[in-house]
């Protein structure tokens, strides 16, 4: 018998009935996520376990590598089974971690599977997942549908046609809304490489040469109202770390026109020319009503070596803690002064920036009648059991947790729905244990409110989902 029974996390009364009442019930908001919108438009299908749950996971090819596993058994050509038994061998050495308990959700969930992946199991477990996956309902849309998903937002380049999303939009048989989510970043980070060839690729996806700043303002606008146009509801940008030098447009024009001849860049100069562009990005979100996701403080491809091998995005990135309040507070008040300030969501990377975080949310309140700003949920190497509650309590601590937009996958696989069960049961049991510890009424009325609130009816009314 699995361990993944029914009162899973749930370790009080309280947090069992709410859990089982309300949060269990509600519909999935995954208004972050990186599934590629063609695998939803073409209800692509797996070939076996192995690509599904292997495929893209940097997650669970960094917990592989550190068993000491070859990376040609890891990312590269072999037969999948190898692979899934090089997971299979490491899972077991991972207790207390997060990885373990997401796996055996997914077991139970989608394959009726309630044994624990270990290198004893792995033929059986791995033969079963495969035989699941051949079923009709295991397609794409099928696991989607299966999981109760009520709006994805994928994560798409503003040079991206969009193609695969007009597909999904015109087949009115599925009913999940797949939006675009404009991720502006090759746009904005002028001192990476490739920052010149990009702004050609950008040109070309609006119709013309772009030669200066204010050309990718220009553009950078005509492609968000063309994103807002197939129901685009939020941006995201990943930021190393908050910006904001206030410079004069010759100072900015200088440092744009020198990257586009490939010459360096200072780092004030790029910074300069960041915080034009994303000020411009701000003041066209607030007047489209798109939200601004912003994701900071982490230090990409630390490993050059495998890097260069790999490529980004393959599980060589760390936590960075280089202090960003001021600047961030400055580009939000930036936006505030001249009401322009759009719904925003502020995650960072290192868990000590929760209050930091908490208190600036709270120092942009508005008069809009909803938490306008918010402190994102426990975004990557915090999302695990502590790291959450670490969250909402930091959260609840500083600001009303009754209006917080709740959980999201930033995930590349269908099957990481669970991590929204996952949340909510630790939702669930934090709250109760506060009830049961005579610190909030058990006013059930209230507790509905909240609980409810949190796992899907915020989130729907802050990206406007009907």
């Amino acid at each position: 018998m699995s361990f993944i029974n029914e009162d899973f996390l749930l370790k009080n009364e309280t947090a069992k009935r709410l859990y089982h009442r309300y949060a269990e019930k509600m519909p999935i908001i995954d208004y972050h996520c990186h599934i590629p919108p063609r695998e939803i438009a073409e209800d692509k299908r797996f070939s076996d376990i192995t690509e599904i749950w292997l495929g893209g996971d940097h997650y669970k090819w960094r917990l592989i590598r550190m068993t000491g596993a070859p990376e040609s058994e890891i990312t590269g050509d072999c037969e999948p089974f190898v692979k899934f038994r090089r997971f299979a061998e490491a899972l077991p050495k991972a207790i207390g971690n997060p990885m373990f308990h997401w796996t055996h959700l997914e077991l139970k969930r989608y394959f009726g599977c309630d044994d624990i992946l270990s290198p004893a199991t792995a033929e059986k477990i791995y033969g079963l997942c495969n035989a699941v996956l051949a079923r009709p309902d295991m397609s794409a849309r099928g696991i989607i549908s299966r999981s109760g998903v009520r709006m994805i937002g994928t994560t798409d380049d503003p040079a991206d046609s969009l193609e695969w999303h007009e597909k999904i939009a015109a087949d009115k048989s599925f009913e999940t809304l797949v939006l675009p989510s404009f991720r502006p970043d090759k746009a904005v980070n002028i001192d990476k490489p490739g920052f010149a060839d990009y702004m050609k690729v950008l040109g070309n996806a609006a119709g013309f040469e772009i030669r200066s700043v204010e050309d990718v303002k220009k553009v950078l606008t005509e492609r968000l109202e063309f994103f807002a146009a197939h129901g685009c509801r939020a941006a995201d940008h990943g930021l190393d770390y908050p910006v904001f030098e206030e410079a004069s447009p010759e100072v900015v024009e200088n440092a744009f026109e020198a990257a586009m001849e490939g010459k360096p860049v200072s780092e004030k100069d790029a910074e300069a020319y960041k915080t034009a562009i994303l000020l411009h990005c701000g003041r066209e979100y607030a007047r489209l009503g798109i939200v601004m996701q912003l994701h900071y403080n982490c230090q990409r491809t630390v490993n050059s070596r495998y890097t260069a091998m790999l490529g980004p995005d393959t599980g060589f990135d760390c936590i960075r803690t280089r202090d960003g309040g001021e600047a961030l507070t400055k580009f939000l008040d930036a936006l505030d002064k001249t009401r322009e300030l759009p719904k925003t969501i502020l995650y960072s990377l290192n868990p000590a920036d929760n209050e930091l975080l908490d208190t600036v949310a709270g120092s942009f309140a508005g008069e809009d009648g909803f938490q306008k700003i918010q402190h994102g949920a426990a975004w990557w190497f915090n999302d695990t059991k502590s790291g959450m509650e670490a969250q909402l309590r930091s959260y609840a601590n500083l600001l009303p947790l009754g209006g917080f937009v709740g959980m999201l996958t930033d995930s590349r696989s269908l099957l990481s729905y669970t991590r929204h069960e996952y949340f909510r049961r630790i939702l669930c049991n934090l709250i109760g244990e506060w009830v049961e510890a005579g610190e909030y009424p058990a006013d059930e009325e209230a507790l509905r409110d909240i609980v409810e609130g949190i796992c899907y009816k915020n989130a729907a009314k802050f990206f406007g989902v009907e």
